[in-house]
């Protein structure tokens, strides 16, 4: 398995070459499906994304099947399932990289920056679960700007959000803690840009 700067170096090259307009039919096809990949898997990077249809994320890294183990939910938020994905993808597959991928103008940031200005409430209880994750990373945002305007305090709730859930899966597991402890393992955040599809890295996260 590649090093973790190795699999980052390759996301990064990737969404260059997304922005760029380098991915044409001939790429595609390289990456295509091969006869055979039942017998296994090997990705070089863990993705937890938002579940954002505007962020195909196969396509934003440039990269084909079994390059890339992805766990999708709204709002890139960390539950107990999510964790259990990443035990399993870095303990089975010795995958040394995990990318927490939130993205501008994030629904799942915007509903709970409103729900918390007292703009609307969410009934449904499953929806909650979503917004009551999001909201202990927003309430401090959401304080401190105060006098911003709505862009800069979307933006700013964005990232404090990418940056919450980094830090959930570098406390918020054993298995993870000893993997990182061990060097065998680095989390990083990384949001990625709607507008112009560009992917900006976090600097990594230390235990």
């Amino acid at each position: 398995m590649i090093s973790s700067d190795d699999a980052l170096l390759e996301l990064r090259e990737g969404n260059r070459r997304f922005v760029a307009g380098e991915i044409d039919a001939s790429s595609m096809t390289n990456r295509a499906h091969q006869v055979g990949m039942s017998g296994g898997q090997n990705p070089f990077a863990i993705i937890l994304a938002c579940s954002d249809s505007r962020v195909p994320v196969e396509l934003v890294f440039d990269q084909g099947f079994g390059d890339l183990f992805v766990i999708r939910v709204a709002g890139n938020v960390v539950a107990p399932s999510q964790i259990g994905s990443i035990e399993f993808a870095a303990s089975q597959f010795g995958t040394r990289l995990v990318v927490v991928l939130g993205h501008s103008n994030c629904g799942a940031v915007i509903a709970t920056l409103k729900e918390l200005a007292l703009e609307q409430t969410h009934r449904s209880p499953n929806l909650r679960a979503i917004v009551d994750r999001v909201r202990p990373a927003i309430e401090p945002i959401l304080e401190a700007h105060r006098d911003s305007d709505t862009i800069t305090l979307t933006g700013a709730a964005v990232r404090a959000n990418i940056l919450a859930s980094v830090e959930r899966l570098t406390h918020g597991s054993l298995i993870l803690e000893q993997l990182i402890d061990a060097g065998e393992l680095t989390i990083v955040g990384a949001e990625y840009s709607i507008e112009t599809g560009n992917v900006e890295f976090f600097d990594k996260k230390q235990p």
